[in-house]
């Protein structure tokens, strides 16, 4: 019947419709025909009831139109700045570049490396060198439907997005292309699990699909992935992996082990140490490569049943392939397999160096044309590197410490040496301190801030407060303590006092010495402050000794550099450095001001008056530098000059921490500095500074220091933050006071003393409270007293009121400088039996130390 088709049709009584329609079996009045006959029904149109309401489309759109928007979106925000997948064309050059050092001799050659994160595997091998078990393992371990999807496995990401929603995990569904990407495309991502890398990964897997075949993806996934930890390296790739783990070379591998190594892939280093726990996966992944005709069903028996030792475990087997008792003794024996096989062609001589000039050209030539052959000739002074690596195996430093080491030449900016890491022997770590490390420089950077102040018109001389500061920024000297009193710029640098240094930024300027700094290739911290006077500044060991090498040269700064010059395999010259163009940052006669002051750090005082840099001295040779020491002693510096080289040492952590407290900078990155470059300029023709016109020399403080001509004979000013200088208050001229009637205020003379004190009003010391001197009786002399070498006054040391804790000797001794120096009081010139000192003792406690340490060390 009709009816019963319309009550079949949905939305009719049976069931509720969402699009209404009318009921014809309802009658509406007056519809009807004259004499209230009914009217005929009508039957609905069947489009109409096929059709519905379009809903399931409108739905669709808006989904697609949503997709795109959001897609379009993704790209404006992210697709803009993608790497180019050519970098991956190395996985098909198979030449070799010849590195050659500035006088021709080769040293070492430049071959195709992918990097892995922080890792780089430079021993890329051919399909053809690695087992085919392993290739067909990793594929149906990592990646089933890899030969037929086109980069990305839409199966794959559709579950790890429904990871991702459901358990709030955007890790999963990636495949093998993806993966080479993100290892090395994306390295600087660090693998961090977010939409932007996920998007990036599937845009550039669909470009290395579409430009690379499906055996050079898989073969460029088995150079790059990461198979765990071998100790001073990581195991990249399956050649490193094939060595460590089963001590063979890739291609020997059988197919028991093969799988074992793509089962460890997604955790390495968890699942070597649960092997009993993983001995399962290996059967699922047999049996998925018989599944998609990978292997036979017999193979996977066999492979089953073949009993495999990974190193450091001890294993027993059953026939049937199971376990019967598993020990992990020595997991140690991967690091000792991993270097035992490595390759003679891994074992390189001079790895940081080369790795800075692979670096430097590869974004000028490319790498097609880095690794096609041909030769490229560098600045590297051979004896300089080798007495630079000799440096670094030698170095005696804290547990767990490492070091980078710089070596420039400082008249056209040339890399002389550079190493990266601590040498123990073995293959250092691909990470290069002296290039890729930016660490805070410490008190490292205060020459380029008194540079700075002599370029605008202060003088060695000038004296700067050494008290705290207003304000919230509250900067400690080293030592913890301040004397309250004004001291010489040449004696806060050889002291390196931080309260002095602070005010001298104050008066400077944070705008201007910031400038000053990205003049000399450095870069600031946007919120560094005055903080950056004493070193929050970050920079690597290049960088600081690119900075110093103005003092050495006249003030020109040259952009440190590695390579002269690169020809392709048949002589065409592909890249030819520029002739050095420097860029003028000091007068050279400021600039010969900044390099007295830093000589004066090594040469002024000796190691028992608490000099801080004595141990980078070098006989025959002309020496400055200073030493930078960090919050916590997380780093360690020193950077110094002679008229030949410019160089820096950083010591520290690489994962950063405090390095223990009885390191100084005086002590472990200053005698490896003074090793590298003292080898290097063993044998040369000894060398001198040369002074400007313009200069001339004057003495105070017993101290012969350098000054402009114009301003030599003016009297020393005083500093105390601001901007305006203040004159020392100097007495009246008055006779000379007798021991009767002394004067009331004592003041020093405004030269002499050569700790260049400049000391505040000291009222007559009044006796104590219920003691009483009889008038006019001189007070007794101690029979310790003797006269201070630098003046014919005798100090009585029964009327000097010391701190409890003094550390400093009480004594004084004819044959030696008045100890009192090391603890920042020695008041030449002055009666100190007359004196009362403060009750805080001025003298900075001693820093616990294996060993006695002379005098007081502030850094």
């Amino acid at each position: 019947m009709l009816w019963g088709y319309v009550e079949s049709v949905p939305g009719s009584a049976s069931g509720a419709h969402p699009c209404p329609r009318p009921d014809p079996a309802r009658a509406v009045p007056g519809t009807g025909t004259r004499g209230g006959s009914p009217a005929p029904r009508r039957r609905p149109p069947p489009a109409r009831a096929a059709r519905g309401c379009g809903c399931l489309p409108t739905l669709i759109g808006v989904t697609a139109l949503t997709g795109g928007l959001v897609v379009g979106g993704m790209w404006l925000l992210w697709g803009r700045d993608l790497p180019e997948v050519s970098d991956l064309d190395v996985i098909n050059f198979s030449g070799q570049t010849r590195v050659f050092d500035r006088r021709g001799e080769l040293i070492g050659t430049l071959t195709p490396s992918l990097a892995s994160g922080t890792s780089v595997n430079r021993e890329l091998l051919g399909q053809k060198q690695i087992s085919s078990w392993l290739q067909k393992a990793v594929v149906a371990s990592e990646d089933r439907r890899f030969y037929s999807h086109n980069g990305v496995d839409l199966i794959g990401v559709t579950r790890g997005l429904l990871k991702g929603l459901l358990r709030n995990d955007l890790e999963g569904g990636s495949s093998i292309t993806q993966q080479v990407v993100k290892n090395t495309l994306l390295s600087d991502l660090k693998g961090a699990r977010t939409a932007e890398r996920k998007f990036k990964e599937a845009v550039l897997a669909y470009q290395v699909d579409r430009r690379f075949n499906k055996d050079q993806i898989l073969n460029a996934y088995l150079n790059v992935i990461y198979w765990g930890d071998g100790g001073q390296q990581d195991i990249i790739g399956a050649g490193a992996a094939a060595r460590a783990y089963f001590k063979k070379e890739p291609w020997e591998l059988n197919l028991a082990e093969s799988v074992y190594l793509a089962t460890i892939i997604p955790a390495p280093n968890r699942r070597y140490k649960e092997f009993e726990a993983y001995r399962p996966l290996m059967k699922s992944v047999l049996t998925r490569m018989v599944e998609d005709g990978q292997i036979t069903k017999q193979q996977a028996e066999q492979a089953w049943i073949t009993p495999i030792y990974p190193a450091g475990w001890r294993l027993g087997w059953k026939d049937d392939g199971t376990l019967r008792s598993a020990v992990l003794e020595r997991p140690s024996r991967l690091e000792e397999n991993l270097n035992g096989m490595t390759p003679p062609g891994q074992k390189y001589r001079y790895l940081s160096y080369l790795q800075e000039v692979e670096r430097e050209l590869a974004g000028k030539v490319g790498k097609g044309a880095l690794y096609r052959g041909g030769k490229i000739f560098t600045g590297m002074d051979l004896q300089a590197q080798q007495a630079a690596e000799r440096a670094s195996q030698q170095a005696q430093l804290p547990d767990g410490a490492t070091l980078g080491l710089a070596q420039v030449n400082p008249q056209n900016g040339e890399v002389l040496a550079l190493v990266g890491q601590k040498l123990t022997g073995g293959r250092p770590a691909e990470w290069n301190n002296a290039t890729q490390s930016r660490r805070q420089v410490g008190s490292s950077i205060k020459p380029l801030l008194y540079t700075l102040a002599l370029e605008q018109g202060w003088k060695q001389s000038d004296t700067i407060l050494d008290a705290p500061i207003t304000g919230d920024y509250q900067p400690k000297n080293y030592s913890g303590t301040w004397t309250g009193v004004y001291v010489s710029m040449r004696y806060a640098l050889n002291h390196s006092l931080n309260l002095p240094t602070v005010r001298m930024g104050q008066a400077l300027g944070v705008t201007a010495f910031e400038n000053k700094l990205r003049d000399l290739g450095l870069t600031p911290p946007r919120d560094g402050g005055l903080s950056l006077s004493i070193g929050t500044l970050e920079a690597s060991p290049l960088q600081m000794a690119a900075a110093y090498a103005p003092f050495a040269n006249g003030g020109i700064y040259y952009a440190p550099s590695t390579v002269r010059r690169m020809e392709d395999p048949q002589g065409k010259v592909l890249y030819q450095r520029p002739d050095p163009a420097g860029k003028r940052v000091w007068d050279k006669r400021v600039a010969w001001l900044g390099l007295d002051m830093i000589r004066g750090v090594v040469n002024d005082l000796s190691a028992y008056q608490g000099g801080l840099a004595t141990r980078a001295r070098i006989d025959g040779w002309q020496v400055g530098g200073k030493t930078g020491t960090t919050n916590d002693v997380k780093d360690l510096w020193f950077a110094g000059v002679t008229p030949l080289t410019s160089g820096a040492v950083w010591v520290g952590k690489q994962e950063g921490g405090p390095l223990p407290g009885w390191a100084y900078s005086g002590d472990v990155p200053t005698p490896v500095w003074q090793a590298a470059t003292a080898g290097a300029l063993a044998g040369r023709e000894s060398a001198t500074f040369v002074p400007p016109e313009g200069v001339v020399y004057r003495t105070y403080y017993r101290l012969n220091m350098a000054f402009l001509t114009e301003n030599a004979d003016q009297p020393p000013v005083g500093h105390d933050g601001s901007r305006r200088p203040t004159e020392p208050e100097m007495p009246p001229p008055s006779p000379r006071p007798n021991r009767r009637n002394p004067p009331r205020h004592l003041h020093p003379p405004r030269s002499r003393c050569p700790l260049n004190l400049s000391l505040p009003n000291l009222p007559h010391r009044r006796p104590p409270p219920g003691e009483t001197r009889p008038a006019n009786r001189r007070p007794a002399s101690h029979p310790s007293a003797n006269p201070c070498p630098t003046c014919p006054r005798r100090l009585n040391l029964s009327r000097l009121s010391l701190y409890q804790s003094n550390p400093c000797p009480p004594s004084l001794d004819r044959a030696s400088p008045c100890r009192m120096s090391l603890c920042l009081m020695s008041l030449c010139r002055a009666n100190l039996s007359r004196m009362h000192l403060r009750p805080k003792n001025p003298c900075p406690a001693t820093r616990p130390s294996p060993r006695p340490t002379p005098g007081c060390r502030p850094n």
